[in-house]
């Protein structure tokens, strides 16, 4: 029986680049359906840490897309330590550059993303023409900057393969100037409210939701909260035209990379029956980020963008109580300049309770994980959100707000629940700074009664959140793709 054959399309995955969810994502969805035997390909940007971090690097092919443009090579290799063949779009004026996928050094959208990213959709449209050895039969794109794909084939004479559009977030749709029509060599009458066009505007999202053959998004909670004017960013209209075809598949989470059994950035690592071995990984965080150090005192981790959507407005203004209720709080994370100011701030002002790193810390990120006693979440919205999950696996007790992924996986810990030993976490309803202040007092009362927050950690621990059953719902979901006309 022949394999399955697909192309996961992609602006980001671990270990070749990462800026955050998304790239944990596409690294652990493909692998999940390697060992589902499906022949998963990845292509990429090749940005200089993609190219300096695959393994076994050959040039592919030689491709002229647009003439101002220098030629671009086709690059493939393998995703180091695994099997899984990458392809790389080899052109350095377009992605070898200082700062990072999507913005420059000062935290400005490069000018050119429109090209960046639409070469990026155009390459991976000609594998879905057949161009190349690789031939998939679904062509998978991830968030905006793939979600032209799905308009090139639509507009191609020979469209071998099926499209899926996976939205991770709706908030980022890649809107750009009418000129980009030209400027990118767009069909003129895709330009139209029956298209991409999105009030004078392109937008790259709209096209892939339009044209793409299913839309899928990251929890069921979340397909159901886009098809809202509160959370569908001006597109809920469209997507409720196309419910038939959006699905909600709630990610797992990656257990070679997030198992505190075996991570192998902790200091000790832990399981179920082991849990006082997770106290070590705490004092060892409040060491290596300078706080003071309390067996009573909990430590709240979050690792986190730092922008509004992310709820850091709501957490801002109740630090200094927070800390004066005796809490200590480690934060990793970048994004708002200003947010990123006032937390530094607030961190100078209480350096034994509070650290802020601003970037991102793969291994920083796991101790954090593993060290704090709670983890908080309060977005404004969350498609699905992966954190909250490694948390629960982790013995860290999440507190969250009622919105998308969020909602589907953690369980409040209300008397019931705690009773029935279902709890997970602790989760508030409205975006608001009182209603956040409140959950957290309800966790940190918590914290001081040991036998049920033992019992919210071994039920959090339990909890399968492997990517097995979601890869199936996947390949279920491209065969239904493939038979469909």
């Amino acid at each position: 029986m022949n394999k399955l054959r697909v192309l996961f399309v992609t602006s980001e995955a671990y270990p070749l680049v990462k800026t955050g969810g998304l790239g944990d994502v596409c690294y652990s969805l493909p692998n999940a359906l390697r060992q589902l035997d499906v022949d998963v390909r990845l292509l990429l940007p090749g940005y200089s840490s993609v190219i300096e971090r695959l393994s076994l690097v050959e040039v592919h092919d030689s491709i002229n897309i647009y003439p101002l443009l220098e030629p671009i090579r086709l690059l493939v290799g393998i995703m180091p330590g695994e099997v899984t063949p990458v392809y790389v779009i080899d052109c350095p004026s377009l992605y070898q550059r200082d700062g990072g996928p999507y913005q420059d050094i000062t935290g400005k959208d490069w000018e050119d993303n429109a090209i960046r990213f639409g070469v990026l959709s155009k390459v991976a449209a000609l594998f879905g023409e057949h161009h190349f050895l690789f031939k998939p039969q679904i062509i998978h794109s991830n968030d905006w900057q793939t979600a032209m794909v799905p308009m090139w084939l639509a507009f191609s004479n020979r469209p071998y393969a099926k499209t899926i559009m996976s939205v991770h977030n709706m908030a980022y749709q890649g809107l750009f100037g009418p000129e980009t029509v030209e400027r990118i060599g767009l069909p003129p009458e895709s330009f139209s409210m029956f298209g991409l066009e999105f009030y004078g505007k392109v937008s790259f999202l709209k096209a892939g939701i339009y044209y793409a053959n299913q839309v899928t998004t990251v929890s069921p909670n979340y397909a159901k909260d886009i098809q809202t004017k509160a959370y569908g960013c001006g597109l809920d209209i469209l997507l409720k035209e196309r419910q038939k075809q959006l699905t909600g598949i709630v990610n797992g989470i990656d257990l070679e990379v997030w198992n505190p059994e075996t991570d192998t950035h902790l200091n000790r690592n832990y399981n179920t029956t082991n849990l006082s071995a997770k106290v070590r990984n705490t004092q060892v965080l409040r060491t290596q980020l300078n706080l003071a150090t309390s067996k009573k005192m909990p430590l709240i981790g979050m690792i986190t963008r730092l922008t509004e959507q992310k709820g850091m407005d709501l957490v801002i203004p109740i630090i200094p109580m927070l800390i004066k209720a005796g809490v200590q709080i480690a934060i990793l994370g970048s994004g708002d300049k200003t947010l990123e100011m006032h937390l530094q701030r607030l961190a100078a002002m209480y350096p034994k309770q509070m650290s802020v790193t601003i970037g991102y810390d793969e291994e920083l990120s796991h101790q954090i994980e593993a060290g704090a006693n709670i983890f908080l979440m309060p977005s404004k919205f969350e498609p699905c959100g992966l954190n909250q999950m490694y948390s629960m696996s982790y013995g860290t007790i999440p507190i969250v707000r009622h919105t998308g992924g969020l909602a589907d996986t953690v369980i409040d810990a209300t008397p019931e629940n705690i009773k029935n030993k279902l709890a997970t976490g602790f989760i508030f309803e409205r975006a608001n700074a009182n209603e956040l202040l409140y959950c957290v007092q309800r966790a940190v009362k918590m914290f001081s009664n040991k036998p049920v927050w033992k019992q919210l950690q071994i039920t959090g621990m339990t909890r399968d959140f492997s990517w097995q059953k979601s890869a199936k719902q996947y390949v279920s979901l491209y065969h239904h793709s493939i038979n469909t006309i």
